[in-house]
This record gives C-alpha cells, structure tokens and sequence, in this order.
C-alpha cells in the first residue's frame, strides 16, 4: 500500500485537524497529518511544530525513539527562538514523562530534564520576540515542578521494612 497525498489547499484545513486531535489525545493522528502536509510542503513551520508537540505528547507511552524523532525537527524550524525554546519543551515533556513512570531514581532523572528544559528556555528568554513571555511562563513551571518533587534529604540510612 501506498501513502495518498494532500491537496495544497487543504493544507490549512488538516493543520486544524491536527491540533483538533492533539486536543483529542489522538497524538499519533496528528502526528500522521503533519507528516502528510510536510511531504507537500517539507518547510511548513506550523506543521513541524504540530509535529514535534505531536511526537512529545507521545513521551507518556515511550521516551527513547520519541526523544530522537523530536529532536530531529528541531534543525528544520528556521526561527532560532523556535529551536531552542522548543529544544526546552522537548526537556520538559520528557522530564514530565519521567515523573509520571515513576520508576526508580525518576525524581533524579525529572530534575535533570527540568534544568536543561531551563537552560533552553533561558536562552530563548534572552532572544525572545516583543511581548512573548512563553520561555518565562514554561521556566517559571519548571521552578515549580522541582519545588513539588524535590526530594526531602534523609537524615538516616536506609532502612528495609522486613515483614514476618
């Protein structure tokens, strides 16, 4: 089987579609659509960024392959600011996804994402377009998610519960 492509025209309608199913949940229905308006239009700016939200809103299923496909639109958005603070959103999704696994050791892990999702913002904070406060708004939610899962320090050793 083969892939049929879009129209041209019906580019701005399948991008509303997109975000339509991301709001839906459906990330990997959005992800299918961007990808169907990049094989017509490969530099489509609103559709790489659907994209890459697509791909980290998939981040809660699975981090590894996602983590690269995400970063591989990165070199594709034209816009320095676009790069770096979408290169924060990447780390902070993936930091999210971390937490909410909750396997052992992911609060450490978080926190590591949270600060390099941090650093990027900082730097597009820094580049950032008149009026657009979204690197502070995300840096700012940063902050708070290392203050609400920031670990307590143990003053004793560890101690397993043995059960009779």
């Amino acid at each position: 089987m083969h892939l049929k492509p879009i129209t041209h025209e019906g580019i701005p309608a399948a991008l509303e579609k997109a975000e339509r199913y991301r709001l839906l949940n459906d990330s990997s229905a959005a992800e299918s659509i961007c990808l169907d308006v990049l094989e017509i239009d490969p530099a489509n700016q609103e559709a790489l960024v659907s994209l890459l939200l697509s791909i980290t809103d998939q981040f809660f299923e699975e981090t590894s392959d996602n983590t690269r496909r995400a970063r591989e639109v990165l070199p594709r958005l034209t816009d320095e600011y676009d790069r770096i603070y979408y290169a924060g959103i990447i780390a902070e999704r993936r930091a999210r996804a971390q937490l909410h696994r909750g396997a052992l050791g992911a609060s450490d892990v978080a926190a590591a994402g949270f600060r390099e999702a941090m650093r990027s913002y900082e730097r597009a904070e820094a580049i950032r377009p008149a009026a657009n406060d979204e690197a502070i708004l995300r840096w700012n939610t940063c902050v708070r998610m290392l203050a609400r899962h920031e670990r307590a320090p143990v003053d004793r050793e560890y101690e397993p519960v043995l059960e009779d």
